[in-house]
């Protein structure tokens, strides 16, 4: 059964660009409203342990790497159908595959900084948002 809420990160590539402010835009009016919201840094134990599920991926070293460079954006979004809603909304891992009018085709810059994260279900949106949201009731 589907729930209405899933997590989001807006990775360092699209924070360093400058890009927090439009992608919140997007994000809002693509009609989710945003329940949690926090700018912070993983440290590289954090990026490891987030992208766990990673561990023998030949991208791992690079991906947490790139995750602990800079500050993210993390955001808890509410709105029926919210974790493929939202999948929708932010388009395929590849920008030169992601549909127009999504957040990857305007902010990715590459497969590797795609600008962000967004959960591929509503076990894992509520596993990443209490990792990220720790101590507070999220789904």
């Amino acid at each position: 059964m589907a729930t209405n809420r899933t997590f989001t990160m807006i990775k360092p590539d699209a924070v360093a660009n400058g890009h927090i402010g439009n992608i919140l835009a997007m994000i809002t009016n693509g009609g989710f409203k945003i329940v949690s919201l926090k700018l912070t840094q993983l440290t590289v134990a954090d990026a490891k342990a987030f992208y766990a599920v990673h561990a023998e991926r030949p991208f791992y070293g690079e991906l947490v790497e790139f995750m602990s460079r800079g500050p993210i954006v993390a955001a808890i979004l509410e709105k029926d159908n919210a974790v493929e809603d939202f999948r929708t909304l932010i388009g395929a891992t590849n920008p030169a595959e992601a549909a127009e009018g999504t957040i990857r085709k305007a902010y990715a810059t590459s497969i590797g900084e795609n600008a962000v994260h967004g959960s591929d279900s509503d076990e894992n949106a509520a596993i990443e948002g209490a990792f990220h949201f720790a101590g507070r009731e999220q789904f």
